[in-house]
């Protein structure tokens, strides 16, 4: 919701100016520079935090293909997210989001969660991606793990810019790509040995490709739904780095200025494989637009 700044001011008109028309020009100079300075919205300075449930419903408003997943499945990954968190020693002792991908052929799903360890996990939502498909020149594997967002690899946004192909690889120009470094993982053509892949979350070309999220396309990167970008983006679910610069007096150019952040930002990226052989109800094959 946008904050406007209202000024009150007091004008003293002086009585030894004679040029009455000089005066009002002045002072109409001086409301306007009043306007153009006050009247901008305020980012956050005002805003009011969304709670973990207010942030479900926001999900489920502005995210058109989300998917709903049964209580059995969300309990099911939050076990799988409980378990590659130790694994990896990475037991988050506080509150905080996370995103967990989902690389199995038959899944192909993101879903943000809120919590810790130690008391649990709450789904926020959940929607469809594309990890990577291997058998082409290129082509990786999405990694599997427990991936760090942090200022090692800053993130940037998409310039909106096409490809050879007509393809816009990031999405449109503003998208935020979220940058979590190089990562070996098994090429999907040729012997299959491992090479450096960057790994990146992005959202993908609005026409080509979005609405064919579901199944894998990319080259190893995690395409999003654009909607679901500016939901991680704008509330800074995974910015807990970010803010902590912000704290400390950093500016990053890569904020949005209209951002809510969230006060228990998460860092990690969790992608997991889960052993489903068959194409469950709650997450259907995207059909192609005509």
């Amino acid at each position: 919701m946008k904050q406007w700044v209202m000024v009150n001011y007091t004008i003293i008109r002086s009585t030894e100016n004679k040029d009455k028309s000089i005066f009002d020009l002045l002072i109409l100079r001086f409301l306007m520079c009043l306007w153009l300075t006050f009247s901008v919205p305020l980012a956050c300075a005002s805003s009011v935090e969304l709670s973990p449930n207010d942030l479900r419903v926001e999900f489920a408003k502005t995210v058109t293909r989300h998917l709903s997943l049964p209580q059995e499945m969300v309990t099911s990954y939050t076990y799988a997210l409980n378990e590659n968190l130790r694994i990896s020693g990475y037991l988050p002792d506080s509150p905080q989001y996370i995103v967990l991908v989902d690389r199995n052929p038959n899944i192909q799903a993101v879903m943000i969660f809120w919590g810790d360890s130690n008391s649990g996990w709450q789904l926020i939502g959940a929607a469809p991606v594309s990890t990577g498909l291997p058998g082409t020149f290129d082509h990786f594997l999405t990694p599997l793990g427990v991936f760090n967002h942090s200022l090692d690899n800053p993130d940037f946004r998409a310039e909106g810019t096409k490809n050879e192909f007509g393809f816009k690889g990031y999405g449109e120009k503003g998208f935020r790509v979220y940058d979590f470094g190089w990562v070996e993982e098994e090429r999907g053509w040729g012997n299959g040995e491992k090479m450096m892949m960057r790994l990146q979350m992005h959202s993908t070309d609005p026409d080509l490709a979005e609405n064919l999220l579901g199944v894998p396309r990319s080259k190893g990167c995690i395409r999003i739904p654009a909607a679901v970008n500016t939901f991680i983006d704008r509330y800074g679910l995974l910015d807990f780095d970010y803010d902590a610069g912000v704290e400390k007096g950093l500016n990053y150019w890569v904020l949005r200025k209209d951002r809510i952040p969230t006060s228990t930002p998460g860092r990690y990226l969790v992608v997991i494989q889960s052993n489903a052989d068959t194409r469950p109800v709650w997450s259907p094959i995207p059909k192609p637009q005509k």
